[in-house]
């Protein structure tokens, strides 16, 4: 049986409403946080690693910093905007 199915009418383990908005909440908030390192690693690795190696450079490592940064700060912005409405 997977997540999402429901069991049998006499069970015992049947799920509150509550409790399914809490587990489906946590899927995707897991989702969202591995949709978000993807897709920083990409963008931040495409912008910053010019030459692969072993390991950084001291201006790799100081803009890749800089690049997860600025991400971290423009999704929190973002996010307000769309879930936490105007608070001008």
């Amino acid at each position: 049986m997977d997540s999402f199915s429901s069991p049998s009418p006499g069970s015992s383990q049947q799920m509150s409403a509550q409790e399914l908005k809490n587990k489906l909440q946590s899927q995707l908030a897991l989702e969202y946080a591995q949709q978000f390192l993807e897709t920083v690693r990409g963008k931040c690795f495409e912008k910053c690693i010019t030459k692969p190696g072993s390991s950084l450079s001291g201006s790799e490592s100081s803009c890749i910093s800089r690049c997860v940064d600025r991400y971290i700060e423009a999704t929190g912005i973002i996010s307000k905007t769309l879930f936490g409405g105007s608070q001008h």
